[in-house]
């Protein structure tokens, strides 16, 4: 129920304008893709980079879902997410709360990524314990295959999506220099409790 009221809560918010930020025009590297803004706050490039090819492309008001290399805790490791969520694109968000990826660079053994709701976005990244080995194998790795349980009601025995990697080693290289990995660096997520506590807010004085 909290995390049903959290989701909710979260797609509802209504988001401030940004400032401007300084984008620069996203780089093709091998398989993929790097895009960076500059905060003018902090002068920090803040960066994305994910595979050309979807996961899941986007429909409508659903959101795709892509392969990505994300920050944890100082690690650059592989996530799925769906990014910018809105109301409309809801039933993406129901990864948040039911949701699975498993990943597998072969020959290795699949792994699988819980997924969680940070801020707009879902992102399925490794468990702590699996984080090293999924940082060392996607280094290595010359394709990956991605299958999503749960959320979408895909069952853990639908064909996977292959995605062929290229260029890896070198995406991530300018992705450390335009935007350094921060060890101490914890995910964005929403604090169950205190979502509730605002939707209780919110519903008793409308």
């Amino acid at each position: 129920m909290i995390r049903a009221a959290t989701l909710l809560l979260a797609l509802a918010a209504p988001v401030a304008a940004p400032v401007a930020a300084l984008a620069q025009t996203p780089v093709e590297i091998g398989s993929w893709r790097l895009s960076c803004r500059q905060d003018p706050m902090t002068d920090r490039a803040a960066c994305v980079l994910r595979h050309r090819d979807w996961v899941e492309k986007p429909t409508g008001a659903t959101p795709g879902l892509a392969l990505e290399v994300i920050d944890r805790r100082g690690r650059l490791v592989p996530a799925v997410t769906a990014r910018e969520l809105t109301i409309e694109g809801a039933s993406r968000g129901l990864l948040a709360l039911t949701g699975t990826a498993q990943l597998r660079f072969p020959p290795n053994k699949l792994f699988e990524m819980p997924c969680g709701l940070e801020g707009r976005s879902v992102v399925c990244a490794p468990r702590p314990e699996d984080a090293a080995r999924a940082e060392q194998e996607l280094l290595a790795a010359d394709r990956a295959l991605v299958r999503i349980v749960g959320g979408t009601g895909q069952a853990s025995t639908a064909e996977p999506t292959e995605l062929r990697l290229a260029g890896t080693k070198d995406a991530l290289a300018r992705l450390v220099r335009e935007a350094p990995p921060e060890p101490g660096r914890e995910p964005e997520g929403f604090d169950g409790r205190e979502m509730l506590q605002r939707l209780f807010r919110f519903f008793g004085t409308n």
